[in-house]
């Protein structure tokens, strides 16, 4: 029992520690990328060419004083980031990154990937609630009905693709697309749920509940040292293990595009990352923000409808050529 135990959590820590470097470095590629484009040159003063801003930061937040709102709920206001990092973390289980190389690959992945990101909002909600602030309610409840209203569209979209595969389990929709990955004959769907990623981790161009003009920061205003950097953790987790749903569900996750892989699956699971959270960055650099009406009139009125349609229009194709996986 102990020795399950023990290589149980050397698989957790496997997972973890690259991850949380992983996400160091991914905000120091964002702040180079947007560097670029905006003409300026980024951080370039901790390290050579500021490759130890990320270690700077994460040890001035961790030394930092955490200040506690003296109306709030304290027990609650700790443990918001708390449930937001974990459940940003947990989601990885199921993400495989080759043949086999995945903690839990359990026959129902897709489903325990949308139980894991719809318990998210939980965190965002009892930190606004929990702040006793009302721009961190406000921001709170802006996020939570973004997060419900694009969840909907992204598991139908989800749905679809494992309608045209036949399974849930991650790893065999990878495998299904040996031949031809989903994103060419699911094409809208692939966009859809592209898009729907960048509004369920509140990104550019739906980043409203962090709008700073009117929100100072949304619903994480009243944080600050740990209890901000766990926020801004899961934020970013959840903004990579999106990109990693993406390329295993449109983009034949570890496959090779070429007919000879000449890299490692990991690593070519690993580029298709990189590739969906660069563009991750190129939204936010060059589109503007939607008005939350807008917002909220795109993912009811338009994705959600749209996203209906594509699902019924496999559903009869699958059915009239008699193409339904067993």
């Amino acid at each position: 029992m102990w020795l399950t135990f023990l290589t149980i959590l050397l698989n957790i820590l496997d997972l973890t520690l690259p991850l949380l470097v992983g996400i160091a470095y991914f905000t120091l590629t964002e702040r180079k990328i947007m560097a670029g484009i905006q003409r300026r040159r980024g951080p370039n003063v901790i390290g050579y060419m500021g490759l130890l801003q990320p270690l700077a930061d994460g040890f001035k937040l961790f030394v930092k004083e955490t200040v506690l709102p003296t109306n709030a709920n304290i027990v609650l206001f700790v443990l918001a980031p708390l449930c937001t990092f974990i459940l940003s973390l947990i989601s990885w289980a199921v993400i495989p990154f080759s043949h086999g190389n995945v903690i839990a690959d359990s026959q129902l992945g897709i489903l325990y990937f949308l139980a894991v990101s719809s318990l998210g909002v939980y965190g965002v909600l009892i930190s606004g609630w929990s702040s006793n602030s009302k721009y961190a309610f406000l921001g709170a409840l802006r996020s939570a009905a973004q997060m419900v209203s694009y969840e909907i569209s992204m598991g139908i979209n989800l749905i679809n693709v494992c309608l045209c595969v036949g399974t849930l389990n991650l790893t065999e929709i990878v495998i299904a697309q040996l031949n031809v990955w989903l994103v060419f004959p699911l094409l809208p769907v692939g966009i859809m749920f592209f898009i729907g990623c960048l509004a369920e981790t509140n990104r550019h161009p739906f980043d409203l509940p962090e709008a700073e003009a009117e929100l100072v920061s949304g619903y994480n205003v009243e944080y600050s040292a740990m209890g901000f950097a766990l926020f801004f953790l899961g934020e970013y987790a959840n903004m990579l293990v999106m990109g990693g749903l993406t390329s295993i569900c449109f983009f034949g996750g570890w496959l090779s595009p070429f007919s000879i892989g000449f890299l490692p699956d990991g690593i070519w699971f690993g580029l298709k990352i990189c590739f969906f959270v660069i563009l991750f960055i190129v939204m936010r650099a060059i589109l503007p923000r939607y008005r939350y009406d807008q917002l909220m009139r795109l993912g009811w009125k338009c994705f959600l409808p749209l996203a209906l349609g594509l699902f019924f229009l496999s559903v009869g194709i699958l059915m009239g050529f008699d193409w339904l996986p067993n």
